[in-house]
């Protein structure tokens, strides 16, 4: 139906989460028809830029450009209370409500045998290690409400009660089989509140 190379253009973009055929045609069509050659350089290399200067805290597994991150390295947080969530987008969601004042673990998914994810994919042994060298009193598991979120909170409240810790539970004010990413800051601040300990 197109040129080859908008063709492929096309099939990139529709590889983005969210992104179908009919958006990734606008968009492909936006690039070469509406944007510069400057222009299209430059969002090109914002992209290589950011792939290349971003990886993972050592301490909270966030994306970061900097050792450790600003989350964990701020004097402001309170290092004994962990929240962890599945993907950085959800500690963005969080820290848009302007409530939590700890830290964060991100997990980077959550279990899900039927797609082939189990302990080891997720970094589940960072926690351990940030348990055994930091005091901790709280962690509040703010895996999403779904199945696998579900069972991840629930493997790893298991496996960290023996330790001694506090763990609890975000309170479903986001609905059932949502997404932190979408929810508001009054239902996050109203999950956050009203967490129970697992």
């Amino acid at each position: 139906m197109h040129a080859v190379p908008i063709e492929v253009l096309i099939e990139k973009f529709e590889q983005l989460p969210g992104i179908g055929r009919k958006s990734a045609e606008r968009i492909a069509f936006y690039l070469l028809d509406s944007m510069s050659r400057q222009e299209v350089q430059e969002m090109a290399d914002s992209i290589l830029h950011a792939k290349s200067s971003i990886s993972l805290c050592p301490v909270c597994q966030n994306l970061t450009d900097v050792a450790p991150c600003h989350i964990c390295s701020s004097p402001k947080r309170d290092r004994s209370l962990i929240c962890v969530v599945e993907n950085p987008k959800d500690v963005a969601a969080i820290e848009k409500t302007n409530e939590f004042h700890g830290v964060y673990h991100v997990l980077h998914g959550a279990l899900s045998p039927m797609d082939g994810i189990s302990p080891e994919d997720l970094k589940i042994n960072e926690l351990l290690l940030r348990l055994s060298t930091e005091p901790v009193s709280e962690i509040i598991m703010a895996t999403n409400p779904t199945v696998s979120g579900t069972a991840t909170a629930v493997y790893l409240s298991k496996l960290l009660q023996p330790m001694g810790v506090k763990v609890t539970r975000i309170a479903h004010g986001i609905p059932v089989g949502g997404d932190l990413e979408y929810a508001d800051e009054v239902t996050l601040i109203k999950a956050l509140e009203g967490r129970q300990e697992m």
